[in-house]
């Protein structure tokens, strides 16, 4: 009697931005591990999932897009794919679909996937802000998203308040990366020694660096004048190279470019405190154990919009992780040069406020440990607990 061999079980992933692909491709590696040739993999990503033998349906670069106007400009095109890609999911009617982060796309592509066809499982890995603002989003989710993958430990919690979907908190990939963010002794010594290495942060989109550079340079400038002696770094990533340098050439205080992410960690573990804009960066900041100064400036009418729509006391990552403001942020008008200076000259001193970010700091790997599971480990049990069943 011939032997009838389980089909192969098909997984559909869509991640359009580089973090998002990185997710992918841990996840991707951890099902393959699990699956072994029983597996096959459909969808969207960039170089490291296609690493993992994912032939995407797109270059993910056609999503990069920048500014309102442009957005605008491409619309009939964003529009495009994203019935493309929800036509491609429900023509492959995988055992599971895996939304990554993006949820401008990939909540657009779920939704018409449910509508299509109900029986496909959606699990979206990274939540969208909706502890942020917009919070009814979490709501809606339960139309067409059956599991999500969180990586803020306080993310559950949210989901259960605001009526959303079964969620789960997986761990951030940054727990997984801290052999790359913390000294060891020799760079201990330096991130002790004189003079301090203050790092600048003003954002990795290039109008985030427009809002932000001569505020920053001003503020570098009045901590010099000050009398506060320090080495400047500002690290940053090869594509934004030319831009940084053009906007640092009228800085009073010229500071050490750190091109690509290897020397932005090198740069980490040796600095004594940061001078950030508000984002991931910060959490990345206090798991190395650097205190901060945070700031975060944009235009006129997006903080108009923004101040109407944020939900949260604060809205630096690190802060809402540890569940305390241990970490100043200047917003909007409050981000001038003098206020910026006084606070960075506190934390590059033995101050109360740097003591108690340090001490604040010190708790992080507790509340986000995973346990003995790695966050990619622990994604690929959900996703193999939520696959259709009987296939």
């Amino acid at each position: 009697m011939m032997q009838v061999r389980d089909p192969k079980r098909k997984i559909f992933l869509i991640a359009t931005e580089e973090s998002g692909d990185r997710l992918g491709s841990a996840l991707m590696k951890v099902l393959r591990q699990r699956l072994g040739d029983g597996v096959e993999f459909e969808g969207v990503g960039g170089l490291t999932m296609a690493r993992e033998g994912l032939e995407t349906l797109f270059p993910i670069e056609e999503l990069s897009i920048v500014g309102l106007a442009a957005v605008v400009q491409q619309l009939p095109k964003i529009l495009r794919l994203i019935r493309e890609t929800a036509d491609a999911v429900t023509e492959a009617a995988p055992d599971v679909l895996v939304i990554i982060d993006s949820p401008d796309f990939t909540h657009r592509v779920a939704r018409r996937v449910r509508a299509k066809n109900p029986s496909i499982p959606v699990i979206d890995y990274v939540s969208p802000s909706v502890w942020a603002w917009r919070p009814g989003r979490a709501r809606a989710m339960l139309g067409y998203v059956d599991h999500v993958l969180g990586l803020l430990p306080f993310e559950p919690e949210e989901y259960r308040k605001l009526g959303g979907p079964p969620c789960s908190y997986v761990g951030h990939p940054l727990t997984e990366q801290l052999g790359s963010l913390r000294p060891n002794m020799e760079e201990q010594k330096r991130r002790a020694g004189e003079p301090p290495v203050l790092l600048v942060l003003p954002g990795s989109r290039r109008s985030e660096i427009r809002h932000h550079l001569d505020v920053f340079g001003a503020a570098i400038g009045q901590l010099q004048s000050s009398g506060v002696a320090f080495e400047l770094m500002l690290p940053t990533m090869p594509h934004l190279e030319a831009t940084i340098r053009a906007g640092v050439a009228n800085w009073p205080v010229k500071p050490r470019i750190a091109v690509g992410e290897t020397e932005k960690r090198a740069a980490f573990r040796i600095a004594r405190a940061a001078l950030a804009k508000s984002g991931t960066v910060t959490l990345e900041l206090a798991l190395s154990g650097i205190p901060m100064v945070t700031a975060y400036r944009v235009g006129a009418m997006e903080a108009f919009i923004l101040r109407r729509a944020i939900q949260v006391s604060s809205v630096i990552l690190a802060n809402l992780v540890i569940g305390k403001d241990v970490i100043p942020e200047f917003l909007q008008e409050d981000c001038t040069p003098s206020r910026l200076a006084g606070a960075l000259s506190e934390v590059l001193t033995d101050s109360p406020m740097r003591r108690q970010q340090v001490e604040a700091f010190a708790q992080l790997d507790t509340i986000m440990s995973t346990g003995d599971k790695s966050p990619s480990v622990l994604a690929a049990d959900i996703v193999l607990a939520t696959m259709r069943k009987g296939r």
